[in-house]
């Protein structure tokens, strides 16, 4: 399968895409290109099959060879933008934030502004800029809709030194989630996970090349219908706590992507309505500060869509 780096790249249909969609072929042969991506590279004419003007829905047959010039990026600078951030940590060599859920980390298709490196760039001077332009300063990601602890490099040394400990496994993770069904604490999950063959924007046990993950459960707090999990993890597999539960039959409330969604609840469970991400909070982080070496721990709260919801839910038993 070639890589989708800029170039020109040479595709040959087969019997069983025969009926196929353009767009969906593409996007399957040319895994980081996003369905939307393509069909902008269609629209924009570069993408061929003989001559005349394709459409992304375009029903293929066999034995069709397709052109794809993939034109190198051109990414915009980002720029400072004064958006709310709460800063719970701030010295020479590192800031530790609280990230809004909704907020994405960086600058991508999509979301060239009103992300957490927009926000940083107004409230951090002099970032780190190992991660390139459009990453500066950062070391670790978390998804658009969860909230939580991130710490941000502000120099490339304090860079070098977090991403060391991420890749050595030092740094301690907690999340705070909200699962459907009974948990029992002390649950380890081991499955290696990665890109589900099938559902490209999904992460599964089912991946082809599949990479170890670890999570465990190291609390539980029962209640009617749902538990609360403090979950702690050992690796920073993408989407590695919502596989591994939703895996083990206890999806995250919210989460549309692993079959955490539910339309129709009971009404002790209602608070749990229109709940639109999943109910997923990094709460701690701990890790060595660059230049001294001692263990720092940063704590952040539930945020108040969660809070609230929660604190509306019956405790099992009380």
């Amino acid at each position: 399968m070639p890589k989708t780096t800029p170039g020109v790249f040479s595709l040959l249909t087969t019997s069983e895409d025969a009926g196929r969609r353009l767009d969906q072929f593409l996007a399957a042969h040319l895994p980081d290109l996003s369905r939307a991506r393509v069909q902008r590279l269609i629209a924009e004419g570069h993408v061929r099959i003989g001559r005349g003007r394709i459409r992304p829905s375009l029903a293929l047959a066999p034995g069709l060879a397709i052109e794809v010039a993939v034109p190198a990026a051109a990414p915009a600078v980002p720029q400072p933008q004064a958006l709310p951030l709460s800063i719970l940590y701030d010295d020479d060599d590192m800031v530790v934030v609280d990230k809004p859920a909704g907020m994405v980390v960086h600058p991508a298709a999509g979301h060239a502004g009103g992300t957490l490196v927009n926000a940083l760039l107004h409230h951090v001077k002099g970032l780190s800029g190992i991660g390139g332009a459009l990453r500066p300063g950062i070391v670790h990601r978390l998804d658009r809709g969860t909230s939580g602890v991130m710490v941000v490099a502000k120099h490339d040394r304090a860079h070098r030194a977090l991403a060391r400990q991420f890749h050595d496994r030092e740094v301690g993770k907690e999340y705070v989630a909200l699962v459907w069904g009974a948990m029992k604490p002390g649950r380890r999950f081991e499955t290696a996970i990665g890109r589900d063959p099938r559902h490209r924007h999904r992460m599964s046990s089912r991946a082809r090349h599949a990479r170890p993950a670890l999570s465990q459960i190291v609390s539980v707090e029962p209640y009617r219908g749902v538990s609360l999990v403090r979950v702690k993890i050992g690796t920073g597999r993408t989407h590695q706590i919502r596989v591994h539960l939703s895996e083990a039959g206890h999806p995250i409330v919210g989460d549309a992507v692993y079959g955490g969604a539910r339309k129709r609840l009971p009404a002790h469970l209602a608070a749990l309505a229109g709940l639109d991400r999943p109910f997923l909070h990094a709460a701690r982080l701990t890790v060595a500060q660059p230049t001294t070496g001692q263990p720092l721990t940063f704590d952040a709260p539930l945020p108040p869509d969660l809070a609230a919801r929660l604190a509306a839910l019956d405790r099992r038993g009380s």
